[in-house]
């Protein structure tokens, strides 16, 4: 992970976020905790399962591919 970007990325979110709020405009992100979570909980689960090197081809579960 590159500390640099993780950093810019932080930096930009929070000028980005605080002009969303200096023009009135909704933020485009969950604004309770709940919803920041869930997000990360998503980030998570998808780790760990590219990390446990699960996979699923849902089209041919599905027998649409062939």
């Amino acid at each position: 992970m590159n500390l640099t970007m993780t950093v810019l990325a932080l930096l930009t979110g929070v000028i980005t976020g605080g002009l969303f709020h200096s023009l009135g405009v909704p933020i485009p992100a969950p604004p309770k905790l709940p919803g920041i979570t869930g997000i990360i909980g998503i980030y998570l689960g998808y780790k760990i399962v590219d990390t446990m090197g699960w996979t699923v081809n849902l089209l041919t579960k599905l027998g649409i591919s062939g």
